[in-house]
C-alpha cells in the first residue's frame, strides 16, 4: 500500500517532464544537421590550408601523422630553423610542456590564449599531450623545446561534434605555439 503513492508520485513527475518537453531537445542534439554549413566551411578551410604554398612554391605546411594513428593528420609550419633545435627534448604523451599559444577558429577569431596567464611565467601554460585534444597532442609530441609553429587541425582531431565553450561543433582549429620547456619529462616504461 505504501508503495502505491510513491509510484503515483514518480509517474506524475514523469508526466510533467514529458509535457514540458517542447521537442527542441532532439533538434539541438542533432548537431550534424544543424551545423552542416559550418562543418563544410571548416572542412574546406582545412583543405585550403593543406594545399597552400609558400612564396617559393613549396608546400607551406607539412602533414604530420603519428605512428600510433597514421590516419590522423595535422598541418604544421615551423617558424624557426629546426636544425637549431635538433637534439632538444620533445615531450612524451605523459610529459608536461610549458608553452605559449593562441588558438583561433577558421574565421581568425581567437578563442583561447596563454598570453593572459602568469602563474607559470609570463604567458606560459602547462599542457600535457595526454590531456589535450588529439591534434594538439600530435603537435606537441612533434615539437622540440625552442620550436615555434603554426598548427592546423581538422575538426575530427579537435573537439569533433562537441560544443566546447565558444567553439562550435565541427570547428577546425589553428594554433600558434611556442614550446618553452618541458618541466615534467616522463620517460615511458
Amino acid at each position: 500500500m505504501k508503495k502505491f503513492p510513491l509510484l503515483l508520485m514518480i509517474l506524475g513527475c514523469l508526466a510533467v517532464v514529458a509535457c514540458n518537453s517542447d521537442g527542441d531537445d532532439d533538434d539541438s542534439k542533432d548537431y550534424w544537421s544543424k551545423y552542416r554549413k559550418w562543418r563544410e566551411e571548416n572542412t574546406e578551410w582545412f583543405k585550403v590550408k593543406r594545399d597552400s604554398l609558400a612564396a617559393d612554391g613549396t608546400q607551406y605546411f607539412q602533414t604530420v601523422s603519428p605512428a600510433w594513428n597514421p590516419s590522423a593528420q595535422i598541418l604544421i609550419h615551423y617558424h624557426n630553423d629546426r636544425s637549431l633545435t635538433q637534439g632538444n627534448l620533445s615531450p612524451y604523451l605523459t610529459s608536461t610542456a610549458a608553452v605559449r599559444y593562441i588558438g583561433r577558429l577558421c574565421t581568425g577569431e581567437p578563442f583561447d590564449s596563454s598570453y593572459l596567464l602568469t602563474a607559470n611565467g609570463p604567458a606560459i601554460a602547462l599542457l600535457s599531450p595526454q590531456n589535450s585534444v588529439q591534434g594538439m597532442a600530435i603537435a606537441l609530441m612533434d615539437m622540440r623545446v625552442g620550436d615555434t609553429c603554426t598548427v592546423v587541425m581538422p575538426y575530427e582531431l579537435a573537439y569533433g561534434g562537441q560544443m566546447k565553450g565558444s567553439i562550435l561543433p565541427y570547428s577546425a582549429l589553428e594554433f600558434e605555439v611556442g614550446m618553452v620547456d618541458i618541466p615534467y619529462y616522463e620517460i615511458p616504461e
